[in-house]
């Protein structure tokens, strides 16, 4: 449609801007996001109808979490817990590989050698 057309068909419905409209989130039923950034909002609200301008990008919905976790709907937090727990299963799955490297993690405190003094390292 012609961006033309759509402003005319918009103030036929008597829309108006909203400002100060940092982020508009539409949840998509497979779990995804549909995203936009500082988008330009119009509606009518005894009508019921918003129009949403600018770039919307498909998005996970891990990419927008925390930020995001007041939006949630029910639908939309069991997704996420549904991810959350693939996410840890596949954790622990590698983890049990990784187990192996840990008596190797440089991470962990040296163990004293006898005999040794740290303070002559130092200096």
């Amino acid at each position: 449609m012609d961006d033309k057309k759509l402003q005319t068909s918009l103030k036929k419905l008597n829309v108006q801007p909203i400002q100060a409209i940092e982020e508009v989130n539409m949840f998509k039923s497979d779990g995804n996001v549909i995203h936009f950034a500082a988008p330009k909002v119009h509606a009518a609200v005894p009508s019921n109808t918003f129009a949403i301008y600018g770039n919307g990008e498909d998005k996970e919905l891990t990419e927008l979490v925390p930020g995001i976790l007041n939006q949630l709907g029910p639908d939309s937090l069991a997704s996420l817990r549904k991810l959350a727990e693939s996410y840890q299963s596949m954790q622990k799955a590698e983890g049990g590989e990784d187990k192996k490297d840990d008596d190797e993690d440089d991470d962990d405190i040296p163990e004293l050698v006898e005999g040794e003094n740290f303070e002559d390292k130092v200096e």
